[in-house]
């Protein structure tokens, strides 16, 4: 389903920059408070991950935080040591989310520029979000089934242009619990325990 022409257009009642927090210069609490923040419009009923995963008006119900600390050489979806280092602040807030509540799911997104074939840009975008799942596992003790991974390839370029820019080679994460439909039970619209 094409839930860009089924739902109506997106309406955002906040702050951009509190519907896309720059982890850059977003503080522990301003991530965390990101994270659990929730929707900013109704979920009319529970999806299915796969919804959630190939829908970008769905995934837009919940804010997102841009690890713009991590960006990737061309064609590379290596994260140097000092980019692992900048995860701190996001590790802490999805464990803490994490121990509250071991049901909780985050999406972690790829992302590539515009060069390069969509296939590549398509493999490659997938890739960058399993390094930084990786990363968080390994490095941060964050649960392999608490992170759900999606390339989007070129599909959402941070920076409009059709050359290299390596604001564009990135990685996006959102909190999708509120939206999903096994997280669904015992839950109201907004994704909070009833």
């Amino acid at each position: 389903m094409d839930f860009g022409r089924v739902l109506p257009p997106l309406v955002i009642s906040i702050p951009q920059e509190q519907y896309i927090v720059e982890s850059a210069y977003a503080t522990p609490i301003e991530i965390e408070d990101a994270l659990l923040a929730p929707p900013v419009e109704v979920v009319e009923r529970p999806y299915t991950l796969s919804e959630v995963r190939y829908s970008s008006r769905l995934r837009d119900k919940v804010r997102r935080v841009d690890l713009d600390t991590i960006t990737f050489d061309t064609g590379s979806a290596d994260i140097t040591s000092d980019q692992i280092d900048s995860l701190e602040f996001i590790g802490t807030a999805i464990g803490d989310i994490v121990d509250r509540d071991p049901n909780e799911v985050f999406l972690i997104e790829g992302h590539t520029d515009a060069v390069g074939s969509d296939l590549s840009n398509l493999t490659l975008s997938d890739r960058r979000a399993e390094a930084v799942a990786l990363a968080l596992t390994e490095d941060f003790g964050i649960p392999p089934e608490n992170i759900v991974t999606q390339g989007y390839g070129e599909q959402d370029l941070k920076v409009d242009t059709d050359g290299p820019a390596r604001e564009n080679r990135r990685v996006t994460m959102r909190r999708i619990t509120p939206l999903l439909a096994q997280a669904a039970e015992g839950r109201d619209g907004t994704g909070n325990a009833q």
